[in-house]
């Protein structure tokens, strides 16, 4: 099917922590194949695989030193084949991440380019003079710490780099880049695979004139400087939107493929993710960072998903709750419930959104961040920021399958370590529980899947509801099916009218005569219809 990606749900696979199958604690490709059958089980319609790719690991692959290849940690490309068809055989599609903005510093492109200043990919980088005081170019920053501009002592110019001094940009502006780029994708789609998660999709281009970034007001300095600028000249360019074209005209050729962007952007989000979607011949789909945050009310889901429906009324969302960037979820939002009652909970809202989902590896399993100490840390953001930002390897550490050592992951020594807290919620035990978290992300994703109003009918919110309930019409073709939440812990009654019996796997939810009451983190699917009418009991 062409469009297989409209109203799909996706889960992201971190590859250095689902299955190692040697024993020398890193996960690897085989391992992901030989759990596989796991993903297969939650009835999702395809995995996305985090950066396999040859890498010197200073930012966990993605730093790309080698494009057409596989890091000798994760296996060869012979294991990603033998993944590939076995995904396919499963009937899952696949999605490969291209880390394209920038690469490793130890890319053979780069030590090309930093030789001298006319060799014949002197431009491929973002290269600049200092100023006259010896200074770098203008104010930009890094988001890991620091100037964005790193000296180079044989060109006697700056580089630029929008993460780490060893991630150097390229710059886009040069034809080449761009040419070379659309051979990497060539190689990866004539492999097979069903399309690409372009990761930081808006940092492609730079203002070619230099400008500095305008700064942002703020009442007390965030704990990363990086926050203090208006990002308008280092990143979401208008020159974007052609190169976007251009990558979606080269998967067009190609039969039932995709792209989906990483859009970030904290003060336009949105905005862009709905400019990037617009039409038929950009992306396929834009994966925001919207909902990643500490923010959890009805208010707030209903105005991200109708800012994006009113912005792009032709475009495509995909949303996630958690990813191998932010705290999980279940943790993030905890002051709003029980772990399990909120983890049930938010795969039922997610899973009831307008637009394609994502779902993070051990988000079925209600998992939470990992207490990492200092001296455990592989992330750059938390060793440069600590303690106030702890970093990314709290949500990062290994899938946990059983209650053997390491939780089956692992006969080595874990490459982050497997806690008490973490070990406690494993596959094998939440198998055998009818009423697992695990069971309800099942449940609720063969729901989805059989109802055409949840994944692909249009939203129709319900007005006139306090906080914190949150209630909408999914209308498909043919039903309508309402979506109700309760997001806090305590009870709430609503009275309703022109609504079926409940539907799907609903949880403290009691449908009695005209009154749906909820309980704590309670949820309901009802089918409504014409004359439906919600308002507080």
């Amino acid at each position: 099917m062409q469009n297989w990606w409209r109203g799909s749900v996706t889960y992201q696979i971190y590859p250095r922590s689902f299955q190692d199958s040697n024993g020398d604690g890193i996960g690897d490709l085989p391992g992901i194949t030989q759990r596989l059958p796991h993903v297969a089980s939650l009835g999702v319609d395809a995995i996305w695989l985090s950066p396999f790719y040859p890498s010197p690991m200073l930012d966990m692959g993605y730093d790309v030193s080698d494009y057409f290849g596989v890091h000798p940690d994760f296996g060869t490309l012979a294991d990603f084949d033998t993944l590939l068809e076995t995904a396919h055989g499963l009937g899952l599609k696949v999605i490969v991440d291209q880390v394209i903005s920038h690469c490793a510093k130890d890319h053979p492109l780069f030590a090309e380019s930093r030789r001298d200043r006319t060799n014949p990919k002197a431009d491929w980088f973002i290269w600049a003079d200092p100023q006259p005081d010896g200074s770098p170019p203008n104010n930009w920053l890094a988001i890991f710490g620091g100037s964005a501009w790193t000296w180079d002592a044989g060109r006697r110019q700056y580089y630029m780099h929008n993460f780490l001094p060893e991630q150097p940009t390229f710059n886009f502006h040069c034809p080449e880049v761009q040419e070379y780029f659309l051979d990497v994708l060539t190689f990866w789609l004539d492999r097979g695979v069903d399309g690409f998660r372009l990761d930081t999709v808006n940092y492609y281009f730079h203002d070619p004139k230099l400008r500095s970034n305008p700064a942002l007001p703020f009442d007390r300095p965030p704990v990363n400087p990086y926050d203090m600028q208006d990002q308008i000249y280092t990143k979401t360019r208008p020159e974007n939107v052609p190169w976007l074209e251009r990558m979606r005209a080269l998967t067009d050729r190609y039969d039932a493929r995709m792209m989906v962007g990483e859009v970030g952007d904290a003060l336009r989000q949105i905005e862009v993710m709905g400019l990037y979607t617009a039409g038929d011949h950009r992306l396929h789909m834009a994966y925001s960072f919207e909902m990643l945050g500490d923010a959890f009310s009805a208010a707030f889901f209903r105005s991200a998903v109708e800012s994006f429906f009113e912005g792009a009324p032709d475009g495509w969302p995909c949303w996630a709750f958690s990813n191998h960037d932010v705290p999980r979820h279940a943790g993030r939002w905890a002051e709003h419930g029980a772990t399990d009652d909120l983890a049930r909970q938010t795969a039922a809202l997610l899973l009831s959104l307008e637009g394609s989902v994502c779902l993070y590896q051990g988000e079925e399993l209600g998992q939470t961040d990992t207490e990492m100490e200092y001296h455990e840390l592989t992330d750059p953001k938390g060793l440069n920021f600590w303690p106030d930002e702890k970093g990314r390897d709290g949500c990062r550490t290994p899938m946990v399958w059983d209650g053997s050592a390491e939780g089956g992951f692992t006969t080595g020594t874990p490459w982050l370590p497997v806690k008490p807290p973490q070990a406690a919620r494993h596959v094998a035990a939440l198998e055998a529980d009818a009423d697992s978290v695990l069971n309800a992300y099942r449940a609720i994703l063969a729901f989805r899947r059989d109802d055409d109003a949840l994944r692909l009918g249009r939203t129709r919110f319900v007005d006139g509801l306090p906080e914190p309930v949150l209630a909408f019409v999914r209308q498909g073709e043919g039903a309508a099916t309402l979506c109700v939440f309760n997001l806090g812990p305590r009870p709430v009654t609503l009275a309703l009218t022109g609504v079926g019996a409940p539907i799907g796997p609903g949880r403290n939810a009691v449908l009695d005569g005209a009154e749906l009451r909820l309980g704590a983190n309670g949820y309901a699917w009802l089918p409504a219809g014409a004359d439906l009418s919600v308002r507080p009991a």
